[in-house]
Order: structure tokens, then sequence, then C-alpha cells
């Protein structure tokens, strides 16, 4: 049995993987829209959010909104690079387990009565040290407690400073420390509110919270506080707020972007995608007024894998696991399937943008070579009529109906299960 995992089509000895493009698609909006309309941007959550506690942000629809309700001590720009947030500089003991960081002082929370006269306070060091060690506390059970775990102490030198020791040097540790899992939250808010702190966020963020009604609506406003500023001395956010609904069906979220109810889009689905973009990622021309199409690489995985443990025979062979990487062909596939949107993963299981690519290996259409491997495996075991099943859910069907029909074209029988979600990663 093949059981689909994740996302790429690339191809091993036992996976048949492609590399993707992320596509954002932004609504051009009209000259009737009020400048405050302009100011409000709005997009879609398929499912609802789960938490707005950072502590538990490990979705990317959590992580987008707690993204704009809290700052960690650094942060990623938008080439990866790590920079200041919260902390102004750094640096590294010369053994890389220490790490001394030095604090901005121009960072406040998000009003709250609980604060006092003021409604606000200052974001400390002992914040910081809170916050980290509150995501290792068993009790709360953070899916991100791993990111610190290799922490040996923090030590609180001021109010705007503080140290953190490892246990042994990781060169990852300034990358962990960017997760949202390690955002800066006020102590006395969070013992305040208890669990229902995921409910009622306070932070340091460029919006703060304004009302959620889950499974229904979302709505974030600015932080007229906020500290960061954009290249020339303006303060930011430029938006006065984020409006998040929950529409689970991608058609009805897609009807909602075309009538300019929705800002932006940031995946197609197979319904509509036709519609939008040409066989070669394209928009189509008669989008160009109303839609914004913005493309660049985005790291991401979808693949086939073979099942090895499987009682059927026809997995043990590597003969016949060469067949099938060799009998579709991934950049057809690329083109009719998924719109040009993705590189056909020929060169590995490394996908193309990291280290180690390389495309001199890996496997290429090549049904004539697939057909001589699939006689010899005939010949080899006695097998005259192999058979196949993929194992898939309703998201990959068409692609796994397309390998079905190649593979056929080979001689190899394939059937093809669809199941839920939830009851192959079961099975996984």
């Amino acid at each position: 049995m093949i059981k689909p995992i994740a996302k790429q089509f690339h191809s091993l000895n036992n996976c048949l993987l492609i590399s993707c493009f992320v596509f954002f698609f932004f609504s051009c909006g009209n000259e009737t829209d009020s400048k405050q309309d302009r100011l409000v941007f709005r997009y879609n959550e398929h499912k609802n959010i789960g938490s707005l506690d950072p502590a538990f942000a490990k979705d990317n629809a959590d992580i987008w909104a707690v993204n704009q309700l809290f700052n960690g001590l650094i942060q990623m720009d938008d080439s990866l690079n790590i920079v200041p947030s919260i902390a102004s500089h750094w640096k590294i003991s010369p053994d890389a387990l220490t790490y001394s960081f030095k604090l901005r002082k121009d960072v406040f929370y998000h009003k709250h009565h609980l604060f006092g006269t003021d409604s606000t306070r200052q974001v400390t060091a002992q914040d910081v040290k809170y916050s980290i060690l509150r995501i290792s506390d068993t009790k709360l059970a953070s899916p991100g407690s791993w990111v610190v775990k290799n922490i040996k102490s923090i030590d609180v030198i001021s109010s705007d400073s503080l140290h953190i020791s490892l246990n042994t040097p990781d060169p990852s540790f300034l990358g962990k420390l960017t997760m949202k899992y390690c955002s800066i939250v006020p102590r006395e808010i969070v013992e305040h509110y208890g669990n229902d702190f995921r409910a009622n966020p306070i932070g340091t963020g460029p919006f703060k919270f304004q009302k959620w009604i889950e499974n229904i609506k979302l709505v974030l406003r600015k932080n007229d506080t906020y500290f960061e500023k954009d290249n020339s001395g303006n303060s930011l956010p430029y938006l006065e707020a984020v409006a998040i609904s929950f529409l689970p069906d991608k058609q009805s979220e897609f009807l909602q972007f075309i009538q300019g109810n929705l800002d932006f889009l940031n995946s197609l689905d197979a319904s509509y995608q036709d519609d939008i973009l040409t066989s070669k990622g394209e928009l189509r021309g008669k989008y160009n007024q109303s839609i914004n199409l913005i493309r660049g690489p985005y790291l991401n995985t979808e693949y086939l894998a073979f099942f090895l443990d499987s009682e059927s025979s026809e997995m043990q062979s590597s003969l016949l696991r060469q067949a099938v990487n060799y009998g579709f062909d991934r950049k057809k596939m690329m083109i009719y399937l998924r719109n040009g949107v993705g590189i056909p993963a020929n060169g590995g299981f490394i996908p193309k943008g990291l280290p180690g690519f390389n495309d001199s290996i890996g496997y290429s259409y090549n049904p004539k070579k697939a057909k001589q491997l699939l006689e010899q495996y005939r010949t080899e075991t006695g097998n005259s009529n192999p058979k196949i099943t993929l194992t898939t859910t309703s998201n990959y069907l068409n692609f796994c109906e397309y390998i079905q029909r190649e593979l056929q074209k080979i001689g190899l029988e394939v059937s093809v299960d669809v199941m839920p979600p939830a009851t192959l990663k079961d099975a996984k």
C-alpha cells in the first residue's frame, strides 16, 4: 500500500515526491470603498483558531493571529534574518553557552485595568524569564516546550537585561526564540485569567484584542502605542484593524473574495483554480483589474510514501517501487493538476532551494524503463498481475487518480482507497 503523507511529489526509492510555490491573492478593491474600509484587513481561516495564547501557537491559523498580538525577544525579517524585537541587541559568549539580552525601554503592554493607574506597563526582564519558563511548565502542557529544553537557567541582571544559559551549545537557539511560543506575556494577566487567557490575550503586538466569537469572527484593533516604526520613522501598523472570518467552505471563501468582502487568499481550491489561473500558473486576464497575485517560493513538500510494513509482497520489491517512480510524469501533473504551482520533484527527497539538492539524482519520467522493471519483477517473483493500493484523502484524490491512470498504462493495476483525514492520520 502507498500512503500519501504530506506535501511535495519528489521521488526516492520509497517516495514519490513536488516543491511548491506560495500564492497570495489580494483584492484590489474599488473606488467606492471608504477609506475606513481600506484600513481594515479581512481574511478567512477554514478552521477555528484554537487559542490566542502564544504558548499553544502551533498551527498556521493560530500563529498568524498570535503574531499580531505578541512580540518575542527577537524575530525574523522577510529574508529570514534574525533581527531585534523587544530585545534591542544581544551578545553570545565565546563558548556559545550564554546569551545576554538588552531590552528596549519603549515596549509597553496593551492596556488593561489590572496594570493600575496607567492601564499599561513597560516590559521587563522578569517578564521575559516568566514567559520562557512558562512554556516549560508540564502543567501548562505547551506543545512548544521542546524549544526551551536546552535552557539551563535564566538570570535577570536588571529590569532591562538578562542572561540565558544553555546546557549545551545550540546554533539553532536564536531561531527557536523567534517562534511564537516564546512571545512575552505579562504574568499578572496570565495568572488572573488562567486557562481563559486563550480568549483574553494581552501582549505588546501591533494589534490588540477586540472581539472573538469562536467559529464566526475575530477582530483585532490597532495598538496606538506600538513601538516599531518603518524606515521613514512612521509609526506602525498602518492598518486600523484586522478582521478574521471562519468560513469552512473554500468555494464560499472564494465567492466572498471575488465580491470584495475579503482582501486576501493564501491558497487555491481545485474547484476554482482553473477559473483563476492558466496552466502556467498565471492570473487569467479577466481578473487583472480586481486581483493582485504575489507568487514566490515556499518550502513545502507533498509526497506519497511506500508502506514497507505492509503484508503486500509488491511493497517489498525495490523493482516495483522503482517502476512506480519512473511510471508517471511529474511535470505534466504539476501543469494540469496544479496549474503550474510547484516544482516537479525529480531530484531526490531534498527540495529545490535547500543545501544538498541535486537534480542529477532521483527519478524522471521513463515509461519504457518502468515497463522493463515491471516485467523483471514478474519474471523474478512469478506474480503476473501485481496490484497496489493508493490510500489517500479527498484533498489528494485528483493526484492519486492521475497516478493510477499513468501506472495502469505500464501494466500495473492500481486501486485508490479514499478515507477521512483523521482515519489516515491514525493509520500512519
